[in-house]
């Protein structure tokens, strides 16, 4: 979220923001006018609802001298004026309430500013290539996708699935299962023991304060899965009591406020909300392999088969906080530690610097690792390392106190993927795969996968 006394101070920060993101200019300039505007009669409310408290604090002690003094007509006067402050007063601060609340609307739907190394561009085609790894490997066969790879083993089942949980679901089975098993705890172990994350296991539900705070609250609101429950007899009994009589949706069922993460970004972040850490705290790096939800409503007709795009998937995440200071080099740590973890399995890969246009909501930049799929004959993502500057922070009130500063400031906050199990399981079947139909496991697997070195059904 953005700091409205930067907006006041520097208008056009924003609008280059903003523009640079996508938005015309007219529109941009239009909003933080509108945002100003906003600001101001919250400020000016806010001035005048102090002026009339302490007119009103000043007429009740003039009323008790005047009736003191005998002037009951003063006194009669002062009270009146005292009962026309009480009417008015709460009617201002709904009115500065509503103001703040429209303010803090608007603003929590602004994306983050682009640092200023951030390429300019429109969509996935404006990216700039920055660091290519491994060649891709030749076949003397056509190369096959994953899915015909792991159905073919008989590991791989897409239908199971369907009928107990619908589309973008996957059933795994068997050396297939435990590969994925193995994939993650591999991926785990090298942040843990190697790059020295700080190993977390957080909730996989939670509350919107955490959603909102790593801001996929409320702009993505239809990407997210959230919880229903039955409501007990004990809690219709007390509603019922409270509201009057429930519908008979509302009997069977209650929204429990909490939300399938779509990533561990949102519980590791979330840990430092509503904090004031120490500078000797930071930087604070943390790492969680979780199952992750996402609704993929914006994607349908994409990846229909196979299990580039799930519903369900685990990822290993790394988050960072930290300072200012420190974030791009962190950021650059970050993206070390996850290219690692693919040059350890052999995958050839590349890292790309998005551009403005295809960047996140949430960050100020963006570099994507794609795994090469010799099945697909294409690059694709398999990590995400972001910066997010203080945008994070201020929407989840997480601040640092530095070294002999009077006053905290907010941490920066940083995530990355290190990286996603799923898609690295897709990498190694298509990277790995034999004429025969088999999968060699790569050799630092092996150890996990209790010395197999082959799958072969």
């Amino acid at each position: 979220m953005h700091d409205i006394k930067w907006i006041r101070e520097e208008p056009q920060g924003l609008v280059r923001a903003l523009t640079r993101r996508g938005t015309a200019e007219s529109e941009a300039q239009a909003l933080v006018d509108g945002l100003i505007a906003l600001d101001e009669r919250r400020r000016a409310g806010i001035v005048k609802l102090e002026e009339l408290q302490a007119r009103r604090n000043a007429a009740s002690k003039e009323i008790g001298a005047a009736k003191k003094a005998g002037d009951n007509a003063k006194a009669d006067a002062l009270m009146a004026e005292v009962g026309a402050l009480k009417t008015d007063i709460p009617a201002l601060e709904e009115d500065v309430k509503a103001a703040e609340a429209e303010l803090h609307t608007q603003l929590a739907a602004i994306p983050n500013a682009p640092l200023d190394v951030v390429p300019e561009g429109a969509d996935e085609h404006d990216n700039v290539e920055i660091d290519r790894v491994g060649a891709p490997r030749t076949y003397a066969f056509t190369p096959k996708q994953h899915f015909e790879i792991g159905e073919a083993l008989g590991q791989m089942d897409f239908e199971a699935a369907a009928k107990l949980s619908g589309a973008r679901f996957v059933v795994l089975k068997s050396q297939l299962a435990r590969l994925e098993r193995a994939i993650g705890q591999f991926f785990i172990n090298t942040h843990v023991d190697e790059h020295g994350l700080t190993e977390v296991a957080p909730p996989v539900l939670v509350k919107d304060e955490a959603m909102f705070g790593t801001a996929q609250l409320p702009k993505f609101r239809d990407d997210q899965f959230s919880t229903v429950r039955h409501l007990s007899d004990e809690e219709i009994a007390k509603l019922e009591a409270e509201a009057g009589k429930l519908s008979e949706l509302a009997r069977l069922y209650a929204y429990n406020n909490l939300w399938l993460i779509p990533t561990s970004e949102v519980p590791l972040t979330n840990l430092v909300a509503q904090s004031i850490l120490s500078e000797e705290e930071l930087p604070m790096r943390l790492t969680a392999l979780t199952p992750c939800f996402r609704a993929e409503a914006g994607s349908a007709g994409r990846d229909t088969r196979g299990m580039i795009r799930q519903h369900q998937f685990n990822k290993v995440e790394m988050v960072t906080i930290c300072t200012p200071e420190t974030s791009l080099d962190e950021q650059e740590r970050m993206l070390a530690c996850a290219q690692n973890v693919l040059k350890k399995l052999d995958l050839p890969h590349r890292v790309v610097t998005l551009c403005t246009g295809d960047m996140g909501f949430a960050s100020a930049r963006t570099f994507d690792i794609e795994v090469w799929l010799p099945g697909q004959n294409a690059y694709r993502e398999i990590s995400s390392v972001s910066t997010c500057t203080d945008f994070q922070a201020r929407r989840m009130n997480a601040r640092y106190r530095a070294k002999d500063a009077k006053a905290p400031r907010y941490v920066h906050t940083l995530n990355g993927s290190g990286v996603a199990v799923g898609r690295a399981l897709v990498a190694i079947l298509e990277t790995y795969q034999n004429e025969d139909g088999s999968v060699t496991v790569p050799d630092v697997l092996v150890p996990y996968m209790g010395g197999l070195t082959r799958i072969d059904g």
